[in-house]
C-alpha cells in the first residue's frame, strides 16, 4: 500500500512540475502587454513661434522645451480647419470638419460620433478631460471630466464635473477661485492621483491660454515691463502683391480686441501701431508663462510617481497664432503662422531623445495614434494615419507629401473669407471662393455682441487665388499666382488640390453653387 502511495505521489508531482513548468513557458511566450497611458495637453491659441523649442526670439519655455528634449519635435504639423471648435472635433475624431459636421465655432459634436477616448474607454482604459471643452455638448467617452462651458474665464472660473450636471449657461457649475491655467492643472493632477491604478489612463488637459483676451495671471505682472519684443518683420505690412482676403480682414493689430486706446490712444501711425503690437504680445506671452510654469508641474508629477517612462506625453495647440505677422493677430488664415502648430512628444520607451521630424502631419492624425498605441483597431473612416512610425524615426515610403485645409465660417468674425488649399513643403496654393455655404449660422447672428466692430460683415466675394514659394518666400509676402514662371506649378498643384478634396472625400455635393465657382476660376 506504501509503495501505491508513493507511486502516486511521485506521478502527482511530475504532473505538478510539467503543469507548473507549461505554465510558465506560456507566460513567458505570451507576456501580458502593458499599454501607455496618454497625457494629451492643449493650450488655445498658442503659436509655435511662442516656444522656444521652436527657436522663439520672443519668450522662454522651458518645461516645454523638456519635452521636446526628451522625446521629439515636429516641424511640419498643421490643423486642417484654424478655429476653436471644429479643430478639437477634429483631433477627437480623426476626421476633417466636412465628416465630423464641426465646420464653425456654433456647430454641436454629435453624441452618436466614434472618438478615440470612446474606443480607448471601451478598451479598458481610465479617461478624461479637464479644461477648456468648447464643443456645446456633455462631453461622452470619458468616466470623468471637469470642464469649463464655451470659453470659460481667465479669472474665477466656473467649472461643471461629471455626476454634477451639465449647462450649456457659461457660468454653469461650481466657480472656483484663481488663475484658469492654475486651477486646470490642479484639476489635472488630482485626476492622475485619484484614478484607479490598475487601468491605464488618457488625460486629456485642455488650457484656455493663451486664447483672447489675454488676461494673465497677476504673479506675471511685471514679466517683460521694461523690455521691448521683437517686432516681425512683416508687422507694418502694407499687403502689396497680395489678394484681397488679407485686406478686407479686420483682424489687424490696433483693431478690435487689439485697440488699446488707454495705453497708446496719445500716439498716431506707425508708433502706435508698434506699440500695440507691444502691449499685445506682453499680455500673450505672459499667459504662456503660465502655461509653461503648470506643465512643469505635471512632468514632475509623473517623474515623482513613476509614470514617466510609460506614458506619452504630447503637446499642442488647436491652432496656430498671428503674433504680429503681417500686422495681424488671431488666426483662421491658411498664412503660415495662422495653420502651423506646436506638436512635441516624449515617451522614453520608443522616442529617442532630441528628435526633430520634418514630415507633414496634422492634427487629423492624433486620433489614430492614440489607438495605434492602445492596441486598438483603427475605424475605416478615420482619415489620417498613425505618427508611431515617425516618433520611433522611420518614415513609411507613402506618407503624405502634402496637407488639406479648409475653413468655412465665411464673414464670420473679421470679414475673413471662406477658403481651402493644399500646402507641401515648398509651396502652398490657396482658393478664397468667398461664399458662404453652410446654414447653421445665421448673418444676424455672426458677426454679434463684441463683434460689431466696423469693417466686419458677411458677404459674397470675389474669388481669388493665392500661391506662395515657401523656399524663396517662407514670410509668404509675395502671391506668384499669375507669374508665368509658375504657370507649371499651379497647374500641378491644382491636381494635387483635387486629389486632396477627392481623397477626403469633401466634394461640395450640397453646395451645387460651388461647381460653377470652380469651373470659372478654375484656371
Amino acid at each position: 500500500m506504501k509503495y501505491y502511495t508513493k507511486i502516486i505521489r511521485t506521478v502527482s508531482f511530475v504532473i505538478f512540475s510539467v503543469t507548473l513548468f507549461s505554465n510558465c513557458q506560456l507566460t513567458k511566450e505570451k507576456p501580458v502587454k502593458k499599454f501607455p497611458n496618454f497625457i494629451f495637453i492643449m493650450s488655445d491659441d498658442h503659436a509655435a513661434q511662442a516656444l522656444s523649442c521652436y527657436g522663439s526670439e520672443l519668450n522662454l519655455t522651458p518645461n516645454l522645451d523638456k519635452i521636446a528634449n526628451e522625446g521629439i519635435r515636429f516641424d511640419n504639423a498643421f490643423c486642417t480647419n484654424s478655429i476653436c471648435t471644429p479643430s478639437r472635433a477634429t483631433v477627437l475624431t480623426g476626421k476633417y470638419s466636412h465628416k465630423n459636421g464641426v465646420y464653425h465655432l456654433v456647430n454641436i459634436i454629435s453624441d452618436s460620433l466614434v472618438t478615440y477616448p470612446k474606443l480607448l474607454q471601451e478598451a479598458g482604459y481610465y479617461t478624461g478631460v479637464i479644461g477648456k471643452w468648447h464643443l456645446h455638448t456633455e462631453p461622452k467617452g470619458f468616466n470623468y471630466w471637469k470642464v469649463m462651458i464655451e470659453q470659460g474665464e481667465y479669472h474665477d472660473p466656473h467649472f461643471c464635473e461629471k455626476g454634477k450636471g451639465w449647462s450649456n449657461e457659461e457660468e454653469a457649475g461650481t466657480q472656483y477661485k484663481g488663475y484658469v491655467t492654475d486651477i486646470t492643472t490642479d484639476f489635472g493632477i488630482d485626476f492622475l492621483r485619484n484614478r484607479p491604478k490598475d487601468q491605464p489612463f488618457c488625460l486629456l488637459l485642455h488650457f484656455k491660454a493663451p486664447h483672447d483676451d489675454w488676461d494673465h495671471s497677476k504673479k506675471y505682472d511685471t514679466l517683460y515691463e521694461n523690455i521691448r519684443i521683437p517686432e516681425p518683420t512683416n508687422l507694418l505690412d502694407d499687403y502689396s502683391n497680395r489678394g484681397e482676403a488679407i485686406k478686407r480682414c479686420t483682424q489687424k493689430i490696433g483693431q478690435n480686441h487689439t485697440y488699446y486706446e488707454d495705453e497708446t490712444g496719445h500716439l498716431t501711425g506707425e508708433t502706435r501701431e508698434k506699440e500695440q503690437y507691444q502691449v499685445y504680445v506682453k499680455k500673450y506671452l505672459r499667459c504662456v508663462a503660465s502655461i509653461d510654469e503648470n506643465i512643469g508641474r505635471v512632468l514632475k508629477y509623473l517623474e515623482k510617481n513613476n509614470l514617466k517612462e510609460n506614458t506619452i506625453v504630447m503637446y499642442t495647440s488647436d491652432q496656430g497664432f498671428f503674433l504680429g505677422e503681417h500686422g495681424l493677430y488671431d488666426k483662421r488664415f491658411m498664412y503660415e503662422e495662422s495653420l502651423r502648430i506646436p506638436f512635441i512628444v516624449s515617451y522614453p520607451k520608443e522616442i529617442k531623445p532630441g528628435s526633430v521630424n520634418t514630415d507633414i502631419v496634422t492634427n487629423v492624425d492624433f486620433a489614430e495614434t492614440f489607438l495605434d498605441y492602445a492596441g486598438i483597431n483603427i475605424p475605416d473612416d478615420m482619415q489620417g494615419q498613425s505618427l508611431r512610425p515617425l516618433f520611433k524615426g522611420q518614415t513609411p515610403i507613402d506618407w503624405p507629401r502634402a496637407m488639406y485645409y479648409r475653413y468655412w465660417m465665411h464673414g464670420a468674425h473679421f470679414n475673413v473669407a471662406a477658403h481651402y488649399g493644399i500646402r507641401t513643403k515648398d509651396y502652398k496654393l490657396i482658393f478664397y471662393y468667398g461664399q458662404k455655404l453652410n446654414d447653421d449660422y445665421d448673418d444676424e447672428l455672426f458677426p454679434t455682441g463684441h463683434w460689431h466692430y466696423e469693417g466686419n460683415y458677411v458677404v459674397d466675394n470675389t474669388p481669388e487665388w493665392e500661391l506662395f514659394d515657401l523656399k524663396k518666400d517662407p514670410h509668404e509676402m509675395n502671391n506668384v499666382y499669375q507669374n508665368p514662371k509658375y504657370a507649371q506649378i499651379v497647374k500641378q498643384l491644382k491636381s494635387e488640390l483635387a486629389g486632396l478634396k477627392e481623397k477626403y472625400e469633401d466634394t461640395d455635393i450640397n453646395y451645387p453653387k460651388m461647381k460653377d465657382i470652380v469651373r470659372e476660376y478654375k484656371d
